[in-house]
């Protein structure tokens, strides 16, 4: 059993995540970057930066790594697919042996094209089994406030991910359990590119048939992917596919949608990461990470590959979504 967990990161669905931990009744430290943040949550048991309003179970926080990972049975990489290499390059001589490392963060990486459970075997010297990741329909905000979510846990050990099942179920959170790692990290890598389509297709101003168009085509394209990675068509059927997918296509919660939806109404890249507190959405990176990963597997992505044209090469999102329509015909399931 997992008792003593770690979270290291402390944004907004680290903490969320955090919280789930402990009110499942685990003992949690959570790791901030910033003391201040720490301190925070030590004390007034909020994180206002990141969740702001949401009031947090008793949890330990700390800026140290050495003491947030000190007796630790798991350790929650909660950190930005793209930071995720240089963080756990400084954390791993802390790490305990054998420890379970879970992981939050949905992209490839840029430049190696690598999956985050591809980045912590390699990073840590860990075997698969020892690496789970968590995916589904989370907006943070949502479990934070304790509002009922379903999600799966996926490891290539399947004792460890149901231990880590048994780790963070409580009575708003339900974990599942899969051994397809690949499928539920492309699922939850490649529904950021999806949502940002959905986000500029709002903020042109269209309606329910596109938006419903781009999550079953954007889909199929994810599948494609996936299938010729290994994974198990299923899976996209399931909670790390299609639940996530919709959840974040959909919802005003979803940062790459509304990042996307910026970008819509006309927006620069820059114009609308400094409207989002200068972050950006994770899709406007990973676009061009599975869009480099779909073109080294012969793989035909053309939603992807109009994301990264609006948001790298400044084609304008009527120009892009009208080629989108006028691809030529086909089998829907060819």
């Amino acid at each position: 059993m997992i008792e003593r967990i770690t979270v290291l990161g402390a944004g907004s669905w680290g903490t969320a995540f955090a919280k789930v931990l402990a009110d499942a009744g685990r003992e949690v430290t959570l790791w901030a970057r910033r003391e201040e943040v720490a301190e925070e949550i030590r004390t007034a048991r909020t994180n206002e930066s990141y969740l702001p309003g949401v009031t947090l179970p008793t949890l330990d926080a700390t800026a140290d790594p050495a003491r947030a990972l000190d007796g630790a049975q798991a350790v929650v990489l909660a950190v930005p697919s793209q930071s995720l290499r240089a963080n756990l390059t400084a954390w791993r001589d802390l790490l305990p042996a054998g420890v379970t490392l879970v992981s939050l963060a949905k992209g490839v990486e840029l430049g190696t094209l690598k999956r985050m459970s591809e980045v912590i075997t390699e990073i840590a010297g860990v075997p698969d089994g020892q690496v789970a990741v968590v995916s589904g329909p989370n907006l943070a905000r949502e479990i934070a406030q304790g509002q009922p979510a379903a999600a799966v846990v996926a490891c290539a050990d399947h004792e460890r991910a149901v231990a880590v099942q048994r780790a963070s179920f409580n009575s708003y959170f339900r974990p599942y359990t899969n051994t397809d790692v690949v499928g539920c990290e492309l699922g939850g890598a490649c529904k950021n590119v999806i949502a940002l389509s959905c986000g500029m297709a709002a903020g042109l101003g269209l309606g329910a048939n596109t938006m419903a168009t781009l999550i079953t085509r954007g889909l199929a394209e994810t599948a494609r992917l996936g299938v010729k990675l290994g994974a198990d068509p299923l899976t996209f059927a399931g909670l790390a596919g299609l639940g996530d997918l919709v959840a974040t296509c959909s919802s005003p919660l979803s940062r790459n949608r509304t990042f996307g939806e910026r970008l819509g109404r006309g927006e620069t890249l820059k114009q609308a990461q400094e409207a989002t507190g200068g972050q950006v959405a994770e899709g406007v990176k990973s676009c061009s990470s599975i869009r480099a990963l779909a073109d080294l597997h012969g793989v035909d992505m053309p939603i992807t590959d109009a994301m990264h044209r609006v948001c790298h090469e400044d084609v304008d999102p009527r120009k892009v979504g009208a080629e989108l329509l006028g691809r030529s015909q086909k089998h829907e399931w060819s």
